[in-house]
Order: structure tokens, then C-alpha cells, then sequence
């Protein structure tokens, strides 16, 4: 059985994972090498949650992370002939290829996620409070 405080722990975890994954974005803006040092920008991320297995008596469920997936974009070229990373032939030859990363969007992700984890704080909160009533009206 899974209790409505575990139900906001979920989230609470899933949202952390979110967070960690945008700053990561935010992070590697400027990646244009990847782990194997070859000419190939960073691939932003994202989290796909998923609905929890476990379910209350009442029905409810909590949220976890199902994946954490790669955004397959194009990159954003960069007419920059001298860069030592530049591309040397083909269509793009002297453009350097970066992470078509918008930093407005993940702003956006970063705030939206710390408002739902801050609402899932506040609802355990409020559910200490109320089971302490609980206890101090039965004692």
C-alpha cells in the first residue's frame, strides 16, 4: 500500500530527475565534442514520467520517471571558418555545429518544475499538520 506521503515523494523524486536533466542543458550549451571527442554536439535531454504501479486504497498513484530520452535536433551551424572545430567539407564546411538548446524553454522547464516541486513539498506539509491534529485529538 502506498500512502498519500509516498504519492508526493514520488513526485518530488521525479522532479529532482527532471530538474538535474535541464541543468544539465543549461550546462552543455557550448558542447560541441562528445564523450568520444568527436565533432558532434550535445543532444539536449528531457524526462518522460510515467504513472507509479502502486496504488492507494482510494486509487490514487504516484509518478515516477519512466525514461530519460535525447532530443534528436538539428544543430544550430555557426558561420566560424577559423574555429579549430569547424566542419572542413560538405554543406557546411567552416560552420561549427552547436546544441540547438533554447535557453528560454528550459528556464521555462526549470521554473514550471520547481513550482510542482514545491507544491508537493507543501502537500506533505500540510499532511504532517494534519495527522499531527490527528494524534493530539486522539491523545
Amino acid at each position: 500500500m502506498i500512502s498519500s506521503l509516498d504519492i508526493s515523494t514520488s513526485a518530488l523524486v521525479a522532479q529532482r530527475t527532471r530538474l538535474n536533466t535541464i541543468s544539465g542543458n543549461i550546462a552543455n550549451m557550448s558542447t560541441i565534442k562528445n564523450e568520444d571527442g568527436e565533432n558532434k554536439p550535445y543532444q539536449p535531454r528531457f524526462v518522460v514520467f510515467q504513472t507509479d504501479e502502486e496504488k492507494t486504497e482510494g486509487g490514487a498513484s504516484g509518478v515516477k520517471v519512466s525514461r530519460v530520452e535525447t532530443d534528436d535536433v538539428e544543430p544550430v551551424y555557426r558561420y566560424q571558418p577559423e574555429h579549430p572545430m569547424a566542419i572542413t567539407e560538405g554543406k557546411w564546411k567552416g560552420y561549427v555545429a552547436y546544441p540547438n538548446i533554447d535557453m528560454n524553454e528550459q528556464f521555462v522547464d526549470a521554473l514550471e518544475a520547481s513550482r510542482a516541486y514545491e507544491a508537493n513539498v507543501g502537500i506533505i506539509e500540510v499532511t504532517k499538520g494534519m495527522s499531527r491534529q490527528t494524534l493530539s485529538i486522539l491523545a
